[in-house]
């Protein structure tokens, strides 16, 4: 098949037609910006456009299918000229499912922990070397692209997101999966931009779960009160529910360890948050005939996803993390953990507000006590971010009042949030910094190391 992909560098993206150039695709691809690891990977595989930008001369009636990206337009000159020719157009959702109808197929949704979920899922198949094609949305260590398609795995695994699929595809994505197996760990209100209310954000899950297969199963966190609500209220007859919760644990020496018939397993990550993902990613594997102790075994090793409460660096006294964290929900479920972890230490969280919702005049009261934890809080934002998004005004105090922590700071000069960060240097703390973006382009390794000299 020959194989177009408009906005090919996206996350998402560029590791499908790496996973289609492998299975003997021919393919093509057009963006008008392309950054790192994006560029490297399709660099690699001889996939790198030549030029960056448009050009609808690379759409012609020789395609068998055109794949749209989210960073497109409406107005695309690529994507006009392939409405013309009457050609094939997906969304990658929709590719992935066409490339999966006759799979079994797991979709892992949720608000929050869904990338988390589906790493270690994907993590302990591998370990027991049971075939499944995947896609996941961030990079996990042995993992080269984050994107497996072939002709011989039963199974696929799928991170479930929320978002819309495409320009001209305004339904979420998990939507079209269409699951034999199900997931949500959690819900709370998030891209605003799409969702305006709440209500019309749960919706969204309870379409998901409409869109189950007949005879399918739907596992769901009976930890969050409205995937609960949401799933008993479910009138469905032909679908399994699987209830999952927090497993039976203990933290000794700094390490946390699964409790099982009296056995103690170790892990690498840490929180109550992960327990429940790990506790979620457990039941959907005993469906694919992963053992509880098979299980155990295998997560003992899982590091976690990428920039999820990763460890950029740490001596005998001082421990430095950055996560994705950004929405409230995530914002205190990651603070919890870390306080939880290192309760005799002093928390600095650093957050950085960047995404639509967090800019939001409307929706700033969700943070409301997200930070309460910290011993030290400080919230970034960008004032040009606000404006690209075409947000209204956002002011210190509106931050200050809508996060109601006591002595909360506020910065918007990435040069002063560094110096903020660098006077806040001491033993005995851990360092938390949470972004989506990069706090205005600061090397955060770098403050990482500096931090623990």
């Amino acid at each position: 098949m020959k194989v177009h992909f408009i906005a090919v560098g996206g996350s998402a993206m560029h590791n499908l037609a790496i996973a289609l150039h492998k299975k003997g695709y021919q393919v093509t691809g057009s963006d008008d910006e392309i950054f790192e690891p994006s560029k490297g990977r399709l660099m690699k595989y001889d996939l790198l456009p030549p030029q960056t930008g448009w050009d609808e001369n690379k759409i012609h009636d020789g395609l068998d299918a055109v794949i749209l990206g989210m960073h497109a337009k409406e107005d695309n000159p690529e994507l006009q000229k392939a409405k013309q020719l009457k050609l094939k157009i997906y969304s990658y959702p929709e590719f992935l499912y066409e490339q999966s109808k006759n799979k079994n197929r797991i979709v892992i949704g949720g608000s929050h922990g869904k990338t988390t979920i589906t790493s270690m899922i994907l993590h302990v198949l591998q370990f027991h070397d049971i075939n499944t094609d995947y896609m996941v949305g961030a990079q996990l260590d042995g993992f080269e692209v984050m994107v497996k398609l072939s002709d011989d795995a039963p199974h696929i695994l799928l991170e479930g997101d929320e978002y819309l699929s495409s320009p001209i595809d305004r339904r979420p994505k998990f939507h079209l999966y269409k699951p034999n197996i199900a997931l949500i760990s959690g819900i709370a209100w998030d891209h605003i931009n799409v969702f305006p209310t709440f209500e019309n954000y749960l919706e969204q899950f309870r379409i998901f779960i409409e869109k189950i297969e007949n005879y399918g199963k739907l596992i769901y966190c009976e930890a969050d009160d409205v995937v609960k609500e949401l799933c008993k209220k479910n009138t469905r007859k032909d679908i399994c529910h699987l209830p999952y919760n927090l497993p039976d644990y203990t933290t000794k020496n700094g390490t946390t360890h699964i409790n099982l018939y009296d056995n103690l397993y170790p892990l690498m990550v840490f929180g109550e948050h992960n327990l429940l993902n790990i506790s979620g990613a457990m039941t959907v594997c005993k469906q694919l005939g992963v053992t509880e102790d098979m299980f155990l075994e295998a997560i003992s090793s899982f590091k976690g996803a990428s920039n999820r409460l990763q460890m950029l660096a740490k001596n005998k006294s001082v421990v430095v993390f950055k996560d994705f964290a950004h929405a409230p929900s995530k914002l205190k479920a990651t603070i919890q953990a870390v306080k939880s972890q290192f309760p005799r230490r002093r928390l600095i969280a650093f957050i950085e507000l960047h995404t639509y919702s967090s800019l939001s005049k409307n929706f700033l009261n969700q943070y409301a006590g997200t930070m309460e934890l910290a011993d030290e809080a400080i919230v970034f934002y960008n004032p040009l971010a606000i404006e690209l998004k075409r947000l209204p005004f956002i002011s210190p105090e509106m931050i200050y009042d809508a996060f109601g922590k006591e002595n909360l700071k506020i910065f918007s000069d990435p040069q002063k949030l560094k110096e903020e960060i660098m006077k806040q240097k001491q033993k005995n703390a851990a360092f938390l910094l949470m972004t989506s973006a990069n706090f205005g382009n600061l090397d955060i390794q770098e403050i990482a190391n500096d931090l623990i000299k």
